[in-house]
């Protein structure tokens, strides 16, 4: 595993009218590492994915990526840079087939432009084979050949859970922030996702970060593992370390008065 950050975030905070959301947060994500990212509800988890996202812009503090600032870039900036996304509430195109849905994750990597398009100029066609042949790749990896021309909608929400992380891989992230992926889940589908998050750090040598309740789930994958409460930083270590943290303990278990 490499020793180099490839996300630093510094101080960061975030309020929200009288509410604190962060307060003060700094963590590292090595590169090729997988991060569980745990708390109690409303401890500021997917608060710090939005900021890493940009959907929300902190109060203080600083996100470095690859040495690089990103608080000054839109959101629709952060794909192309090599960052990735799932949502804790699905974010997909119900009424698109499955394919359409993985297609549309790679279209921050196109070079396509409306005048290319309408030219049908030859790199373009090159261009969309070589498209359409990753996601039909990602597909087969995820089980979801079978149902690649099914509206998302009709799928289970398990199975729509994996087109997220189609979708999201399909963008070639360098880091992959995976909010609440196995949520709604029951064993042996949480047993196949966490299948796929491994091979995808394992085959891409993508960098993970993921929000999960799921304690087992969390402590079985991670390498780090970082505990939000209250929107402070409560702890951060292998899992071993964190499972023994006092204060980690009283954070999911309350404190005995």
């Amino acid at each position: 595993m490499a020793q180099e950050a490839l996300l630093r975030v510094r101080n960061l905070s975030v309020r929200f009218g009288g509410v604190v959301a962060l307060d003060g947060v700094s963590l590292d994500l090595e590169e090729g590492s997988i991060v569980g990212l745990i708390g109690p509800n409303g401890a500021g988890k997917t608060t710090l994915f939005n900021c890493i996202s940009r959907l929300w812009a902190p109060e203080r503090g600083e996100i470095l990526f690859r040495g690089r600032s990103i608080l000054g870039l839109p959101p629709h900036r952060v794909a192309p840079l090599g960052i990735g996304r799932t949502f804790q509430n699905l974010a997909l195109f119900p009424r698109l087939s499955v394919l359409d849905n993985v297609l549309l994750g790679a279209h921050c990597r196109s070079r396509s432009d409306f005048l290319s398009d309408a030219l049908r100029l030859p790199w373009v066609g090159r261009e969309e084979r070589r498209v359409r042949a990753q996601a039909w790749a990602l597909l087969a990896e995820l089980g979801l050949e079978k149902v690649a021309q099914r509206p998302v909608g009709a799928l289970t929400f398990a199975l729509q859970k994996r087109v997220e992380l189609g979708r999201a891989l399909a963008a070639e992230p360098t880091l992959l922030l995976l909010d609440e992926p196995m949520a709604g889940m029951n064993v042996e589908e949480k047993e196949d996702m966490c299948r796929f998050i491994l091979d995808v750090n394992d085959e891409f040598g993508t960098t993970i970060a993921l929000i999960e309740h799921d304690m087992g789930v969390v402590m079985d994958l991670s390498d780090r593992v970082v505990v939000l409460d209250h929107g402070e930083k409560i702890a951060d270590g292998t899992p071993d370390e964190v499972k023994g943290d006092q204060a980690v303990i009283d954070a999911y278990l309350g404190v005995a008065h």
